[in-house]
């Protein structure tokens, strides 16, 4: 996520400051990212607590779209470990901390629609999709297609 600094030049010869592009060295992003960059993320809630990691990006084929981030949470020394697929519109790429942001209290996330890791749910139904974007208060991303 880090950009260079530096100064650069324009097509009429006059210098322009500000980021010439990506140090390839350490990834593209914030705009544009690998998935692989961002799995192991911590996620943070606005009260500043760690409410978890990201354990997966699940992408929907058929659209191209990023989907769902699976979020593990509750785990203590590997044990008890929950997982949450949060809607990837209720994430926020915090680029200073260098993690992501989601708004919702760490209490409030032992009641989300959850599973553990080995027993996945159907992510293409429509009925859990609908369970999980109402509690993240967050429209499906194949509404916002429809609507296009």
């Amino acid at each position: 996520m880090d950009f260079k600094a530096v100064e650069t030049q324009n097509t009429n010869g006059g210098h322009t400051g500000g980021l010439a592009g990506p140090d390839m060295r350490k990834g593209p992003g914030p705009g544009l990212m690998g998935a692989e960059t961002l799995i192991g993320n911590n996620v943070y809630n606005h009260q500043n607590e760690d409410i978890g990691n990201i354990k997966e990006i699940m992408l929907d084929m058929a659209s191209g779209r990023v989907g769902y981030a699976v979020l593990a949470f509750g785990a203590f020394l590997g044990f008890g470990e929950k997982l949450f697929a949060v809607p990837w519109k209720a994430l926020t790429l915090d680029t200073k901390n260098k993690r992501f942001v989601l708004n919702v209290e760490k209490s409030r996330l032992t009641a989300a629609p959850g599973f553990n890791k080995d027993m996945w749910p159907d992510m293409a139904d429509q009925a859990w999709a609908q369970e999980v974007h109402a509690f993240y208060g967050t429209r499906h991303y194949l509404d916002d297609e429809h609507r296009e």
